[in-house]
């Protein structure tokens, strides 16, 4: 089972999407012309979508910070990871606008408007608010203390990240240690919460552990069903970018015991 509790330490989240964010400015200002024109492993998004939709959601929480409350019902971190694929319509919708409002020229252009997303939450992880765990931040999905809206927004730039670097040709991005550790958790969390139980023992290191999967439950010594990756394998499995015998086939994984293959539970989110 995850923590209780797990708990991201609001100054660690802000560096973290400080870093993450300026590593995504220095990719995206670099890109030329035909990158942007490069398919994604995402449909039918460019990569000019892809920076399009990266940087709404960058730019989300500092445009939307002083909106009024409107009482919607709490909303918590895997709770976010189990609802938002339900508005994947809608933010296909927004990147699309965004792309033929703001990114539908040239390289430098596109390069100027994700920097401009990108000096927004810069700005707003220096404020106060940012690191006060009583602001309230809400979306469509419900209410959610800002200090974790923050840790959200390291999801969509990690996982997002990864996709810009496939879609490159990149062996890999540059991630911040600390937001792919914050993700990797999370996303282990929404996994045992999603699917609970004690048979199966997912391994994620240096990041993770976590139990779920009904089933008998393991106390002590080496449990029988064990499945043990890496992060980024992790992230791409939880969110649908890589299936489950994919990552078998490249020895990406290791898994043993009757209960350990996860495929039917995946992904986590869609």
């Amino acid at each position: 089972m995850p923590p209780k509790s797990r708990t991201y330490q609001p100054q660690k989240v802000r560096a973290a999407l400080a870093a993450q964010t300026e590593a995504l400015r220095a990719l995206v200002a670099g890109l030329g012309d035909e990158q942007l024109e490069l398919p994604t492993r995402l449909g039918q998004w460019r990569v000019r979508e892809l920076v399009a939709h990266l940087a709404v959601q960058v730019a989300w929480v500092p445009e939307h910070l002083d909106d009024p409350l409107e009482g919607r019902a709490p909303l918590d971190l895997t709770g976010w990871v189990a609802a938002v694929g339900g508005v994947a319509p809608l933010l296909d919708e927004q990147t699309r606008a965004e792309t033929a409002r703001g990114f539908a020229g040239g390289a430098a252009s596109v390069a100027e408007a994700f920097g401009r997303a990108a000096d927004a939450l810069t700005a707003l992880l220096e404020r106060p608010e940012a690191a006060d765990p009583e602001r309230r931040f809400e979306i469509r999905l419900g209410s959610m203390a800002l200090t974790d809206m923050l840790v959200t927004r390291l999801v969509e730039t990690v996982v997002h990240a990864d996709d810009l670097a496939d879609a490159l040709g990149l062996d890999a991005f540059p991630h911040d240690r600390q937001a792919l550790a914050a993700v990797t958790r999370l996303l282990a969390d929404a996994f045992a919460e999603r699917t609970p139980g004690g048979a199966v023992e997912l391994r994620v290191p240096p990041y993770a552990v976590v139990q779920a999967v009904e089933g008998p439950r393991h106390t002590r010594g080496t449990p029988p069903n064990v499945v043990e990756t890496d992060p980024l394998t992790w992230i791409r499995l939880a969110t649908g970018r890589l299936g489950w015998a994919e990552a078998e086939e490249g020895a990406a994984l290791s898994a043993s015991g009757e209960r350990s293959d996860l495929r039917a539970y995946l992904p986590v989110l869609a």
